[in-house]
């Protein structure tokens, strides 16, 4: 609530202002009643035609400007609510751009986009109601029953009654509901979370032919959620019925008492009309209010769930030392090193050892799931390691500014990731002022100029979203000229030619190569032929460092690396060819 609270407090004077205006309507409708009397006891007790023109022009005038009063507050709820669901939402945005990679996987991607959309919607909603009833409503129902005593004390007795037993009810039903409706928003989660796998992997669902078990999983999600909206709809739906029923006996209760006064001659008739008006506004204003209280029981169970996102520190800072370049220290150096993830009770990584110095390719080998893609996270510092030490450029990489590590390592990872817009935009994110030469310099290493200037458009070639327009190894080519754009001190090639045949993936080896004498690159790949020319080797099993050296050295000393030479038949006489 502190949270939501400084957010409103940026608009001060609008939110202020919404309450405000509604009160003043609300104190000009407190008035119809009192002049409805006085045209049934006066205008037509009496017959006087003037009498009843005259206040039905009052009425006229009363409805007039408590409309424009209205409209005021509504115009002020809705600029409050949109202002501060907006500045929550880009703080919110903002806030997750700070994660690591370690909160990311915690949290979820679903988790995360419900928070930004339907939760901040559902907040931003019950504020802007809150400002247009929660002053309102109260101040027209305890408004109502003090104009109420004011026309007869005792006639107004079912008033003292009614009041408190209409509150119990409607803040007992809160309470019920309220929990109810966080395990709703909770179960919005795993129909968004099904939603997001079948959308993302709908070629899979589909080569498998999983489409019944898939409809049947999302049939049984959303049935849950359908069931539990059900549940605390039905408790929900209480509030109206059981604020009519006790409203309406309010209503028999003045009917008698009033009744009886006018038959003792203390109270007239246009007055009971009056207590029963005031007694329908009550009704009015509870049904509002009631109503309002479902709403902000939805808004507080999703403001609850967008405060455990703000909560979540970082377990990796933008601070610490700026990363230099030193050409006469290791690159990376990686010194018994250990990592965990998250919620996981056993190691990924363990007692990783090894150097590169600048302009030394390493690559990295090893079965799927050995931890290489782990392992190439830990470089740009996406991930810390658990134990152990990582040094950059000879420094401890947990005392360097991330931001500052990026600027010197560019990583290329297994899924090609292309954004929509223009080749040159996307490029540009290697490099934010990278000029048409160095783009196209960093196309030809990454051996896609040839498909670019087919498409006969050059850096204004469109990319739709996802690269739906390009073929994966268009893709993955267009990824690597990304990375290479920003000409990096250190590449990390994460399985990124998988897509690409084995004469185009040479081609771009022997270009990079070639083409980047200084750089200190790791090629992270299940081919033999895509790191056998590395200067060094280091193959991995299950986590674990089983192999470092050169293809010969491994070739004829390491088993496993034998194994997966013979697997790919590559043998020494491809050593010999090379």
């Amino acid at each position: 609530m502190n949270r939501l609270l400084s957010y409103v407090k940026t608009h001060l004077f609008i939110t202020v202002m919404a309450p405000l205006f509604k009160m003043l309507e609300a104190t000009f409708e407190l008035f119809v009643p009192l002049v409805v009397a006085k045209m049934i006891d006066v205008g037509i007790a009496q017959n006087d035609g003037p009498y009843l023109w005259k206040m039905g022009a009052l009425l006229i005038l009363l409805g007039i400007v408590g409309f424009g009063f209205a409209l005021t507050a509504q115009y002020f709820a809705a600029k409050s609510a949109i202002s501060v669901g907006m500045a929550m939402r880009s703080d919110l945005f903002a806030h997750i751009n700070t994660f690591s990679y370690r909160e990311i996987d915690t949290i979820g991607t679903s988790t995360m986009i419900n928070r930004m959309t339907n939760d901040i919607n559902q907040v931003q909603n019950g504020l802007n109601m809150f400002l247009r009833l929660f002053l309102r409503s109260p101040f027209v129902v305890f408004g109502a029953m003090i104009m109420a005593f004011t026309v007869n004390v005792k006639a107004a007795l079912p008033f003292a009654v009614t009041i408190p037993v209409l509150l119990i009810v409607v803040f007992a039903i809160m309470l019920v509901s309220m929990p109810l409706y966080k395990n709703v928003q909770k179960q919005l989660d795993k129909v968004l979370l099904s939603t997001r796998e079948n959308l993302l992997g709908i070629r899979v669902v589909r080569a498998f032919a999983r489409q019944k078990e898939e409809k049947e999983r999302f049939r049984q999600e959303t049935n849950d959620l359908y069931k539990k909206q059900i549940f605390v709809g039905k408790i929900s739906a209480l509030l109206n019925p059981l604020t009519y029923v006790i409203i309406n006996m309010g209503i028999i209760a003045v009917l008698y008492f009033g009744g009886r006064q006018v038959d003792g001659g203390y109270l007239t008739q246009g007055q009971v009309i009056a207590l029963i008006n005031y007694m329908s506004q009550i009704l009015i204003e509870l049904v509002k209010l009631a109503n309002l209280i479902i709403l902000m029981s939805r808004a507080l169970a999703s403001l609850a769930r967008v405060n455990t996102v703000f909560d979540v520190k970082p377990s990796i800072t933008d601070t610490g030392e700026e990363a230099v370049y030193e050409k006469n220290s290791p690159a990376v150096a990686f010194e018994d090193v250990g990592f965990t993830y998250a919620d996981s009770k056993e190691e990924t990584l363990h007692k990783i050892s090894f150097t590169v110095m600048p302009g030394e390719t390493i690559g990295i080998i090893g079965g799927t799931g050995s931890g290489k893609s782990t392992l190439a996270n830990l470089i740009p510092r996406f991930y810390d390691c658990t134990s152990g030490t990582i040094r950059l450029f000879g420094k401890d990489m947990k005392t360097l500014k991330p931001s500052s590590i990026r600027k010197h390592v560019s990583i290329v990872p297994q899924k090609a990731a292309v954004f929509s817009g223009t080749l040159k935009k996307n490029m540009q994110w290697g490099k934010r002022d990278a000029t048409d030469e160095e783009i196209y310099h960093a196309l030809d290493i990454a051996q896609a100029r040839e498909f670019v200037d087919s498409k006969k458009k050059g850096l204004d070639l469109f990319i739709n979203q996802g690269g739906s327009n390009l073929s994966g190894g268009q893709k993955q080519r267009l990824t690597i000229a990304r990375a290479l754009v920003g000409q990096p001190d250190i590449l990390i090639l994460d399985d990124s030619a998988s897509a690409l045949d084995f004469a185009t993936d040479a081609k771009l080896r022997k270009a990079i190569k070639e083409s980047t004498e200084n750089m200190t690159v790791f090629i992270i790949s299940q081919r033999v032929s895509a790191i056998r020319n590395a200067d060094h080797i280091l193959v991995m099993d299950d986590g674990y460092p089983v192999g470092y050296g050169t293809h010969r050295e491994l070739l004829s000393s390491n088993h496993i690396y034998q194994e997966i030479c013979s697997s790919q038949n590559v043998g020494k006489e491809i050593d010999a060819n090379a």
